[in-house]
């Protein structure tokens, strides 16, 4: 049996659930794939108004939401409320993200005989993947990350069916999201739940799977790509995994506002976010390090979502205790409490001690490595691991010099005198890295997400009346294009 779990008693709560056996797998999938046919086939405007049905759903149930997930997470009603609105939030980009239709990327070329040899008429647009998107839903963010995240939504409005490996963090916010989700589609079977250890090893290995996607650890995204590796046909994994999310601070930045920062953004959700800065380098001297010990001291610890990823924390603060503790924040009270912990060192110290030093530690703690020239950052940066975030501290542009193609090398989301938490839901947003901050080159928050989930399809000299209405010559659909070389709204 599956049981939540209360961060703050390390008790049991909620229903006791069964887990998802081989057969209850296969029923769930196939029922997928039999309301994935009609929604593949509903025009994008109908999926958008299902995208904000959803959307309404969610934000209409937050008051039950909020307490059934704080019950399994202890993160709060304030932070459980702001999540449940993003969720649905996304629910309702997506919906604008169809009605846009440049999703689809529709791209028209007109036969021409003059040239040679002569061009036929082709035309291309990217169509849902004919099959099922497994999700497994992340421990740290029981909402938009979860059986109603970003990669549940994006998907849908791919026209892709989903079934989603609950996470057993949260498995009756889980069970009660689903069937919130469910009853407010058209095909309720589009999404599918399945709870357990096993239940996720068979659905990535279901042969009507065609996509998987990911929120977790290093260990996990791996153990999962060994699955998929062992199926008989292939199929691409989105997952998005470690990351430290290296801040410079250059000698130019204000001091105070620096601390202040460092210390909310280390410490937001006991530090259970993938974006938590994990690595600052400072320039060498007191008055920042004061700052930060003061800052650092007013902040506290609190319940982590598991004893697992408790456990985990404390297994990286002990090998971060190799280095100079440099301030800590007040413990946190709970059977799963942890408490934030910044250590210090030089940078000389920590090239040596690479890459081991820089693996992410998931929690409150973060190393502060301190430098005497700017000029010595770059071969250091160089030799850090891919990130989701890389963040530049300064008041004066020219400071940062060529640190920011470096940067830019390392991490999806380039910041400019702010703080790494916090992923704003919108088209130009971008989640993911080079590795082993995600698996691919794709991002898992805004608009673009939803390219994970479709394949382009290319017509060569194809009947007017058997195209798409996105591909036909008066564009019925009025949506972005490109025309012989041109692009047309």
């Amino acid at each position: 049996m599956i049981y939540g779990h209360d961060p703050r008693t390390g008790e049991p709560v909620g229903a006791a659930l069964t887990e998802t056996d081989s057969a209850g797998v296969d029923l769930i999938v196939s029922a997928a794939i039999a309301a994935g046919a009609a929604w593949r086939a509903t025009p994008a405007a109908e999926r958008a108004s299902a995208l904000e049905a959803v959307a309404d759903a969610l934000a209409a149930h937050v008051d039950e939401l909020w307490q059934l997930a704080d019950q399994e997470t202890a993160l709060g009603e304030v932070r459980l409320r702001g999540e449940v609105g993003r969720t649905a939030g996304q629910f309702r980009l997506f919906a604008n993200v169809l009605r846009d239709g440049g999703y689809v990327e529709a791209i028209i070329d007109h036969a021409n005989s003059s040239l040679t040899p002569p061009q036929p008429d082709v035309r291309r647009m990217k169509h849902a993947l004919p099959g099922v998107v497994a999700v497994f839903a992340a421990s740290n963010f029981p909402f938009a990350f979860s059986v109603a995240g970003g990669d549940t939504a994006s998907a849908l409005a791919a026209g892709c069916p989903v079934v989603v490996k609950a996470h057993p963090g949260h498995p009756n916010t889980s069970e009660r999201v689903a069937k919130i989700v469910r009853d407010a589609l058209p095909y309720p079977d589009l999404l599918g739940l399945v709870q357990g250890m096993q239940a996720g090893v068979d659905l990535v290995q279901h042969p009507s799977v065609v996509a998987a996607g990911f929120t977790g650890s290093v260990a996990g995204g791996k153990a999962i790509q060994k699955l998929i590796e062992q199926r008989e046909t292939p199929i691409p994994f989105f997952g998005e995994l470690g990351s430290v999310n290296p801040v410079v601070v250059l000698p130019s930045a204000p001091v105070k506002e620096v601390a202040s920062g460092f210390a909310g953004s280390l410490t937001l959700g006991v530090g259970q976010f993938c974006t938590n800065p994990g690595i600052m380098f400072v320039p060498e001297g007191d008055e920042l390090r004061e700052a930060i010990v003061e800052a650092v001291a007013g902040t506290a610890g609190g319940p982590m979502l598991a004893e697992r990823i408790r456990d985990g924390y404390l297994g990286g603060v002990d090998r971060l205790g190799e280095l100079r503790l440099l301030a800590e924040g007040k413990p946190g009270e709970g059977s799963w409490a942890v408490t934030p912990k910044v250590f210090i060192t030089d940078l000389g110290s920590f090239e040596e001690k690479l890459p081991r030093i820089a693996e992410e530690c998931f929690g409150p703690a973060s190393i502060v490595v301190t430098y005497q020239e700017i000029s010595e950052l770059r071969p250091v940066l160089e030799r850090l691991e891919g990130s989701l975030t890389a963040t530049v501290h300064s008041t004066d542009p020219e400071e940062a010099g060529d640190l920011v193609d470096v940067l830019g090398r390392k991490a999806g989301r380039l910041i400019w005198n702010g703080w790494p938490t916090g992923v704003a839901v919108c088209w130009a947003m971008h989640h993911g890295g080079p590795w082993p901050a995600s698996t691919s080159t794709f991002t898992s928050v805004g608009a673009t997400a939803i390219q994970r989930w479709l394949g382009p399809t290319a017509y060569q000299d194809w009947p007017e009346e058997l195209l798409p209405d996105e591909l036909k010559d008066g564009n019925p659909l009025s949506i972005p294009r490109r025309v012989d070389g041109r692009t047309q709204v």
